[in-house]
C-alpha cells in the first residue's frame, strides 16, 4: 500500500493560518463556541434547504441543573436583514417545538417517515427561535424534579428572559436586532409578562430591541375569554338554547374552572358542564369547530383551557393527525441525536408536559393591564384570532382590545374592515393609535391559526413585522 506524502513544514504553517482565520471569521460572524456546536448539520429526513438550524440547551441557573432546549431557524434569505423572532406556544406547559415548529409555522412538517417543506414557513421574514418552556416541558429539564412542583407566571417568565439574555451570548450577532416575541394561547400570559420583564431591564442595561409583541387567540382576561364562550358554542349551534340559558344562569366557565382546579366543584355546575360537553361532543374539535378530527388520537395541549381531554386544532386540507407524527417523530433516537436533545426524567417526548404541575390559578391573573403597559412604552402590540376557535373565542379578545384602547384614549386609526389574502378575505381587522395597538382575525383559521390557515398567517405575520397595514383589496 503506497504511503501518503510527508506534509511539510509550510504545508502545516499554511492549514493552521486557514483553521485560524476560519476559526476568527466563525466568531465575527457569532457562530463559535455554543453556537457552532449547536448547529445543526441535518434532520432525519428532511428535504434540502438553504437556511442554517441550531438546537441545543441554554442554561437558566447558575447552577447549571435547569435548562431550556430551543430550536432556532436563520431565515431562508439575507438572515442578517431580517428581525428575530421568538415564538412560545402556551399550556401551560405545551412544546413550542413540537406545536410551533413541527405543526404550525416552522420549516418542516412531519409525514411518515419524511419531513416535508412547510411553504408557508416564518422564516421566509424572520430568523425564529422555537423555546420549550417552562423547564419539564418536551426537552426542557430541571436536575432537581422538586422545581416542576408550583412552577408559575413569574418563575417562567424569569426563566424565559434568562434564556433570552444567554442565548444572545451565544448569538452576539443578534445584539440590537430587532426583537419581536408572537405565541398564542397561555403565552397571553408568558409573552407580556417576558416583554414586562425585558422593558424594566433595559432600564438598567438595554440589551433587548424589543420592537412587538403578537398574541394569537390569547388568554388576556380569564373571565372575558373563558365566558365568551357559551354564545359562541350556541351561535354556532353546538349547544341547545335551552342548554345556553341554564349554562348562562347558573354556572360559566370562569366559575367552572375556579370551582375545578380549586377542589370545590358544585354538583350544579358540574351538571351543566356535563350537558354542554355531551351537545358539543368530543368528535367535534373545540379548537376548531369545522375541522374533522383525528379519531387515531384525542390529545391534549393544555388541561387548564379544557378539562376535557382534547387536542389541538387544525384546519382545512391539514393532516389532523399531524400532531401523532410529530410525537413519532421527536421520539425517534436519530432525530434527538441530531438535534442534541435528551430526555432527562421522563420516559419519551410529549406535546405537553407530563411533570410539570403548573400554579394553574394564575389563569385568574389579567395580563391585558400588562399589554396596556406596553403600548405605553412603545411595543407595537398586534392580538389576533383564528374565528373557528370556541376556546378562546374572537369575540371576548376583541372586547378586550375594544375597551383596552377605550380606556388608553386610542383612537380608532383604522376602522373595522376586512383585508385579504390574495383573492380572498383574509379576516377583519381594527388598529387604534396609529398601529400600536391592533386586532384581527384570521378567516377560517383554528386556535392555532399558522396551521389552519398557513397563507393568511403569513400575511398577518409579514405586515405585523413590517408595521404596514394588512391588505385593503385582493391581489
Amino acid at each position: 500500500m503506497a504511503m501518503p506524502a510527508p506534509v511539510s513544514c509550510s504545508s502545516r504553517a499554511l492549514a493552521m493560518v486557514l483553521v485560524l482565520v476560519a476559526t476568527a471569521l466563525c466568531c465575527r460572524l457569532g457562530s463559535c463556541d455554543g453556537a457552532a456546536a449547536d448547529r445543526i448539520r441535518r434532520l432525519p429526513g428532511q428535504p434540502e434547504v438553504s437556511f442554517a438550524q441550531y438546537s441545543g440547551y441554554v442554561a437558566v441557573d447558575d447552577a447549571g441543573k435547569r435548562a431550556l432546549f430551543y430550536y432556532f431557524i436563520e431565515a431562508e434569505v439575507d438572515p442578517a436583514s431580517k428581525p428575530l423572532v421568538l415564538w412560545l406556544n402556551g399550556g401551560p406547559g405545551c412544546s413550542s417545538l413540537g406545536v410551533g415548529a413541527f405543526s404550525e409555522n416552522g420549516p418542516f412538517r412531519p409525514s411518515g417517515q419524511v419531513l416535508v417543506k412547510n411553504e408557508y414557513s416564518w422564516n421566509k421574514e424572520a430568523n425564529v427561535i422555537y423555546l420549550e418552556t417552562p423547564a419539564g416541558v418536551g426537552y426542557s429539564y430541571s436536575a432537581d424534579a422538586a422545581y416542576y412542583q408550583g412552577v408559575d407566571d413569574k418563575m417562567t417568565a424569569t426563566d424565559n428572559m434568562v434564556f433570552l439574555q444567554r442565548w444572545l451570548q451565544k448569538f452576539p450577532q443578534y445584539k440590537g436586532r430587532n426583537l419581536y416575541i408572537a405565541g398564542e394561547s397561555y403565552a397571553g400570559h408568558y409573552i407580556p409578562q417576558l416583554a414586562e420583564a425585558m422593558v424594566e431591564y433595559n432600564t438598567k442595561d438595554k440589551i433587548f430591541n424589543l420592537k412587538g409583541i403578537a398574541l394569537g387567540n390569547p388568554v388576556l382576561e380569564f373571565a372575558t375569554d373563558f365566558n365568551s364562550r357559551a354564545e359562541y358554542f350556541w351561535s354556532h349551534g353546538l349547544i341547545s338554547d335551552g342548554t345556553y340559558r341554564v349554562f348562562t344562569a347558573v354556572c360559566n366557565y370562569s366559575r367552572y374552572v375556579t370551582e375545578y382546579y380549586g377542589g370545590a366543584l358544585s354538583p350544579l355546575c358540574a351538571r351543566v358542564m356535563n350537558q354542554v360537553t355531551r351537545e358539543t361532543s368530543r368528535f367535534v374539535d373545540k379548537y376548531d369547530v369545522t375541522l374533522d378530527v383525528c379519531l387515531a388520537s384525542v390529545l391534549s395541549q393544555s388541561a387548564a383551557l379544557a378539562p376535557a381531554p382534547r387536542r389541538p386544532a387544525g384546519g382545512q386540507r391539514v393532516d389532523v393527525c399531524v400532531e401523532d407524527e410529530t410525537v413519532r417523530y421527536l421520539n425517534r433516537r436519530d432525530v434527538q441525536a441530531a438535534m442534541r436533545a435528551r430526555l432527562v426524567g421522563v420516559d419519551k417526548w410529549a406535546v405537553c408536559s407530563s411533570v410539570l404541575e403548573y400554579e394553574l390559578l394564575n389563569l385568574q391573573i389579567p395580563t391585558i393591564n400588562i399589554v396596556g403597559a406596553l403600548v405605553k412604552s412603545g411595543i407595537r402590540v398586534l392580538v389576533y384570532s383564528g374565528d373557528q376557535d370556541s376556546v378562546i373565542p374572537l369575540t371576548g379578545s376583541r372586547t378586550l382590545v375594544q375597551n383596552l384602547a377605550h380606556d388608553m384614549g386610542l383612537k380608532t386609526t383604522t376602522p373595522y374592515r376586512v383585508w385579504f389574502e390574495g383573492q380572498q378575505v383574509g379576516g377583519w381587522t381594527q388598529v387604534y393609535g396609529g398601529g400600536t395597538l391592533s386586532f384581527a382575525t384570521i378567516r377560517g383559521a383554528s386556535h392555532e391559526a399558522p396551521f389552519s390557515q398557513p397563507g393568511r398567517s403569513l400575511v398577518l405575520f409579514r405586515a405585523f413585522l413590517q408595521g404596514q397595514p394588512l391588505p385593503e383589496t385582493f391581489s
